[in-house]
């Protein structure tokens, strides 16, 4: 079929052509971008902590009335045993945050005491010789705290620890030739930090895409934190008992002091519950990309139909004056198709220029990431085949015009 004629009909129709153009280019530019973002919000929130969340639990307990950081330790202590005891636990340890918590303690890390930009950035986790097991972590180097360097820290105290262990990630970032272990670093002191540890994998307690960096950078400090305000109890349960343990650990609790409160709603919560709440505006905003998407398409694909309707029913003489000449309604089918898959051409030409602007832009003022071109090909594609299936039906009543019915209208 030659294109000269189609081009020429196409230049009596400008606007509806320029408008299903600038559609398709918009539907583009948006749907593969959109897509982007999706697949980076999924992956997002099925990214590993390195705890065991299928039997990991966290307990918030708030202290009622006033204490002293001595009488919070005794507690924190006998809370602790009390917690190991129960049958259905595996391990229980205290601490001042745990991951995907959306917000916690961290501090800037330097390699000499007088360095006056920071190296890198690490999340603080403090607790005590039992965190590594609690949260069934992986020692991949070096020891766990010894008992006699686990000390009780108040609110008040900052001191730098004089031992601390990090995650590989951490570690890889402060000696990349991987000697860390056994090395030093400091946390805005000059007392020195001596990595004696290295775990393989701990995530930090943000979950915000600006922090996908630093992710993994976290270190454990051998330090018992006192807060007046209350503590978390993060427990291990044993393999199919998490259920049992999260209802008789409260319990344990409340047997040891009832001056305290532990809400039952937020106080208790399994990490699976945690994991969702965590991300939750990841995936509210995943579901909000799709809707766009479907929204957009169908709008394109509605528009689609909607002109070549409308054209075919302005063409009914010129068809049945072709089909008296002795078109077939293959040809007339074929006419049809080709001028919309000339339109929909332009228009992906268009949006994949836009699409790939406007991730630029985003990359600028939003932090993204790059978008792989593959989602711009793959987008052509689904624009090119919807153009076509959309077409396909005013395409088919176009070529069932016979000419009689044609001339008839003349």
């Amino acid at each position: 079929m030659q294109i000269q004629p189609i081009l020429a009909a196409l230049r009596h129709h400008k606007a509806g052509t320029v408008l299903i153009a600038l559609q398709i280019a918009l539907t583009l530019a948006i749907v593969c971008n959109a897509l982007f973002i999706i697949h980076q919000r999924l992956t997002h929130l099925s990214e590993p902590t390195g705890v065991d969340e299928a039997n990991v639990f966290v307990i918030g307990s708030q202290w009622a009335g006033r204490q002293s950081d001595q009488q919070i330790d005794a507690q924190i202590q006998a809370d602790l045993v009390a917690l190991r005891q129960l049958p259905a636990v595996r391990d229980a340890a205290p601490a001042n945050s745990y991951p995907l918590r959306g917000g916690g303690w961290d501090n800037f890390i330097t390699m000499k005491p007088d360095q006056v930009q920071k190296t890198t950035d690490a999340a603080v986790y403090l607790s005590d010789t039992h965190l590594i097991d609690t949260l069934g972590l992986k020692l991949v180097a070096g020891r766990n705290f010894r008992p006699d360097e686990i000390e009780p820290m108040g609110m008040r105290e900052n001191k730098t620890p004089p031992v601390a262990i990090v995650t590989k990630a951490l570690a890889d970032k402060l000696y990349p030739d991987g000697s860390a272990l056994g090395k030093t670093f400091y946390t805005m002191s000059t007392t020195p930090t001596t990595i004696v540890g290295i775990v393989e994998r701990l995530q930090r307690q943000e979950v915000d895409t600006w922090s996908r960096d630093y992710a993994y950078q976290a270190m454990l400090w051998p330090r018992r934190l006192d807060m007046s305000f209350g503590t978390y109890y993060i427990v291990r349960a044993k393999p199919g008992e998490l259920a049992t343990a999260m209802r008789e650990a409260p319990k344990a609790l409340l047997a040891q002091s009832r001056m305290r409160v532990i809400d039952p709603k937020d106080g208790v919560l399994s990490f699976a519950e945690i994991r969702h709440r965590a991300y939750d505006s990841d995936r509210g905003t995943a579901i909000l990309m799709g809707i766009i998407c479907a929204v957009l398409l169908v709008i394109t694909g509605a528009g689609i139909i909607g002109l070549t309707s409308f054209w075919v029913g302005q063409r009914r003489k010129q068809i049945g004056i072709r089909r008296a000449l002795g078109a077939t309604r293959q040809d007339i089918l074929r006419y049809f198709q080709t001028e919309n898959l000339l339109i929909a051409g332009a228009g992906v030409v268009l949006g994949a220029i836009l699409a790939v602007g406007l991730n630029l832009w985003m990359m600028t003022q939003l932090s993204m990431d790059r978008m792989p071109l593959l989602y711009v090909l793959a987008g052509i594609v689904v624009l090119l085949l919807l153009g076509q299936g959309a077409v396909f039906a005013p395409a088919r009543r176009a070529s069932r015009v016979s000419p009689v019915e044609a001339t008839r209208t003349v």
